[in-house]
């Protein structure tokens, strides 16, 4: 497997690459992630089964997105493939810092600028991608609330329906949340889709973003998001301010927002965020 992955490496780079060292690393994921190194060359190597190698190849291609906004750095896309046993993707190895004291306000600078690198007019994307491992939908759509209500909202309850965990009615459920986005039409905006710690890390100063779900939505996602589990530093927001500053109404919906990433972690792990989710459901009902 490993000469595979190897050879794959040698091609892309068209220069020969051999496996000199292979360290095992830890992940909150469920990929498994190895730094490979030869000579000068490193990169990190994520493994998985054969049939994640859709996760693989979208994620890429979202790397390779937000890369050409030239607003955020990114780990550079070496390739993605299969081999007899798994499914790779292959990236360079950045040795990441989790914190830097002046890193955050870049961050929330650089955040800011790629919500306003593009000009777009629908939401969507040009594919669907996954968040963690759970497909995410992307069919483009002209009207927020439409596609919030019923990409995001509508399709996890839908599969955690299917494990036989319901929160109430799917369709009412859905409508409420389009009337409650239903006068909100923001301009779209390149959403790195799972903003929180976890994915950002620190070469030096300058902050790098990793396992992106991208598509065009309501930036405030991203920023929403960034505040529900250990928030980042108050520098951050500041900093994203400064460049962006959020609309009248963020604080109404970002708990809306984060309602999708709640009835996520349902769906993987259930427990205290199954309770979070029906607890926000209820307070829209009401």
């Amino acid at each position: 497997m490993w000469q595979a992955i190897a050879d794959q490496i040698s091609t892309e780079l068209e220069q020969e690459f051999r496996i000199t060292h292979k360290q095992q690393l830890a992940t909150h994921s469920d990929n498994l992630l190895y730094h490979l190194s030869g000579g000068e060359q490193h990169f990190l190597v994520k493994l998985n089964h054969r049939e994640v190698l859709d996760s693989f190849e979208t994620e890429a291609l979202s790397l390779k997105f937000m890369q050409h906004r030239h607003c955020l750095k990114v780990p550079q896309v070496i390739c993605a493939g299969q081999t007899i046993e798994k499914a790779f993707l292959v990236l360079e190895y950045l040795p990441l810092a989790t914190d830097h004291p002046y890193g955050w306000q870049a961050l929330g600078h650089q955040l800011a600028f790629l919500h306003q690198a593009d000009d777009q007019a629908m939401y969507g994307f040009d594919w669907d991608n996954y968040l963690s491992s759970t497909l995410q939908p992307n069919q483009w759509g002209s009207n927020w609330s439409v596609f919030f209500s019923e990409q995001r909202i509508g399709w996890l309850l839908q599969l955690l329906a299917e494990q036989q965990q319901h929160f109430g009615d799917i369709d009412k459920i859905v409508d409420r949340v389009r009337q409650r986005l239903h006068h909100h039409q923001p301009k779209p905006a390149l959403v790195h889709g799972e903003c929180w710690r976890g994915n950002v890390g620190f070469l030096g100063e300058t902050p790098v973003m990793f396992d992106p779900a991208c598509y065009f939505g309501d930036r405030e996602v991203d920023i929403a998001f960034a505040e529900l589990f250990d928030p980042m530093p108050a520098t951050f927001f500041s900093a994203y301010q400064q460049v962006h500053p959020l609309p009248e109404g963020f604080t109404e919906r970002k708990d809306l927002y984060n309602l999708y990433h709640l009835l996520h972690l349902a769906y993987l792990r259930g427990g205290r965020y199954r309770w979070q989710a029906q607890e926000l459901i209820q307070q829209l009902l009401s």
